[in-house]
C-alpha cells in the first residue's frame, strides 16, 4: 500500500502537508516511502577545528577536580610566598590586597568564560540534534502505530464481515433443511429442536 506524504499527513496529522513544520514532512516522506528514520548519532562527525579542539580541552579542565586543586594550590602558594616575604624583608612583590593577583584571576576569567561558552555551544548543538532526532523517531513510530491499529481495524471489520455472511447462510441451509424435514436426519441437528 503506497501512499502519498499528502495522504500521510492528512490522515494521520490532520493537517495539509505544506503546514506541517520540516520534522514532520520528513517523517512523512519516509512513511511513505516506507524507509526508516533511525539514525546512528554516534558515528564519527567531522574532524573538529583546531579552535574547537582547544576549547573543548579548556573546558574539560577547566572544569575537573585537578583544575580546582591546582588552582588553590597556585592561590595558597601566592599569598604563602608573599607572607613570607613580608615577614622575610618586610615587603613583598604583591601586598596585602593582592592586586596583581587580582589582575592575573581577572585575565584568566575574561580568556577562560568564553571558551568554555564555545565548547558549551557545541555541546548544545549536539544535543538540539540529538533531540530532533529522537523527536522524528518518536513521531514515525507514533504514526506508523496508528496505521497498523488502522489496519487491524479493516481486518476486524472484514472478519466480521465474513462471519455474518457464513452465518447467514448456515441459516438459510438450516432452515431448508428444516423446510424438507431432513432436520431430524442429521446428526445433532435434533437436539436444538
Amino acid at each position: 500500500m503506497s501512499r502519498k506524504p499528502t495522504d500521510i499527513a492528512a490522515a494521520l496529522m490532520g493537517a495539509p502537508y505544506e503546514s506541517l513544520p520540516q520534522a514532520a514532512q520528513k517523517v512523512a516522506r519516509h512513511i511513505a516511502t516506507r524507509k526508516q528514520i533511525a539514525r546512528n548519532l554516534g558515528q564519527p562527525e567531522p574532524a573538529p577545528t583546531r579552535g574547537q579542539r582547544a576549547a573543548d580541552a579548556v573546558a574539560s579542565f577547566g572544569g575537573s577536580w585537578t583544575f580546582v586543586g591546582l588552582f588553590a594550590a597556585t592561590l595558597l602558594a601566592w599569598v604563602g610566598l608573599n607572607a613570607w616575604l613580608v615577614a622575610r624583608q618586610g615587603k613583598s612583590f604583591d601586598p596585602y590586597p593582592y592586586i596583581l593577583l587580582n589582575l592575573f584571576l581577572s585575565m584568566l576569567a575574561a580568556v577562560q568564560a568564553p571558551i568554555i561558552l564555545m565548547s558549551q555551544n557545541r555541546q548544545s548543538e549536539k544535543d538540539r540534534q540529538s533531540a530532533e532526532h529522537d523527536y522524528e523517531v518518536n513521531l514515525k513510530a507514533e504514526l506508523e502505530i496508528m496505521l497498523l491499529h488502522d489496519k487491524l481495524d479493516q481486518l476486524r471489520e472484514q472478519q466480521w464481515l465474513e462471519l455474518l455472511a457464513m452465518q447467514k447462510e448456515q441459516l438459510e441451509l438450516l432452515a431448508g433443511l428444516q423446510a424438507t424435514g431432513q432436520a431430524g436426519r442429521v446428526p445433532g441437528l435434533a437436539a436444538w429442536r
